[in-house]
């Protein structure tokens, strides 16, 4: 059982990650977990894990609704993809949840300097122009999805990194619309996840109501002010790339 001030710092820490999802639009929820264990002090990584992934579905399902207002989704294309992912998120978690905690942290840490690596690389190399839906692009969903899902659930992360260009590739849809179709896709892997450690008794659902409490209140002011930062959207980028690397970096040292 936590105490108030941990509470408390939940909140906090689900406001901040609300904030950078709601102002880059996306990648702040991998700090979800790292937050958990190191702000919050859950000792127990599974049910950081477990808690996180319910946060990192809040969080994407609040910028969705701000996403409605702006492009159009795909459901066509979330669909596949999500029901892949889906599936291939349960065998995740449940492979996570019989890793060692401290190994799992461990991989964490390095998928976590792997997501900045890619969001630097995104900065600089952007993704290519928008084109018409490909030939065969049903069974590339589905791959893309399975993959994108399976370390979703092992992790707990939405993957956002990974499910964006996954879709761009996958279906040639515009950038736009990829980023509004992951917020309903990483929803998804987050609930599938989240449950199946709740099965497993491994998620604190008062912090979870704290860190979803932050997390709104933090995405609702992120997307009031992102208009006002579009010109800065590739520096806000580049910040949270280094954030992710830096914490990243703090767990393998740890």
């Amino acid at each position: 059982m936590l105490d108030p001030v941990q509470y408390a710092l939940g909140a906090t820490s689900g406001s901040i990650v609300g904030l950078i999802l709601g102002l880059a639009g996306g990648g702040g929820s991998i700090l979800a977990i790292p937050m958990l264990i190191h702000v919050v002090g859950l000792r127990n990584v599974h049910v950081a894990v477990g808690t996180g992934a319910f946060a990192v579905a809040a969080c994407s399902l609040v910028n969705l609704v701000g996403h409605l207002r702006v492009a159009r989704i795909p459901w066509h294309a979330a669909g596949w993809f999500g029901i892949a992912g889906i599936l291939a998120a349960l065998l995740g978690a449940d492979l996570g949840k019989r890793l060692d905690g401290s190994r799992l942290q461990f991989l964490f840490a390095l998928v976590m300097l792997a997501a900045a690596a890619l969001m630097v690389r995104r900065r600089f190399v952007p993704l290519g122009p928008a084109s018409s839906a490909k030939h065969g692009s049903v069974s590339r969903l589905v791959g893309y999805g399975g993959a994108t899902g399976l370390m979703s659930g092992f992790f707990g992360i939405g993957g956002g990194f990974l499910v964006v260009p996954g879709l761009v590739a996958a279906t040639g849809m515009p950038l736009i619309s990829a980023v509004g179709c992951s917020l309903v896709v990483i929803a998804a892997f987050g609930i599938t996840t989240g449950l199946s450690y709740a099965l497993s008794h491994l998620v604190d659902w008062s912090l979870v109501l704290a860190f979803v409490t932050g997390g709104a209140g933090g995405g609702l002011v992120g997307l009031r002010l992102r208009s006002a930062c579009a010109a800065r959207k590739g520096l806000l980028e580049t910040v949270l790339a280094a954030l992710i690397a830096g914490a990243g970096l703090a767990m393998l040292f740890r």
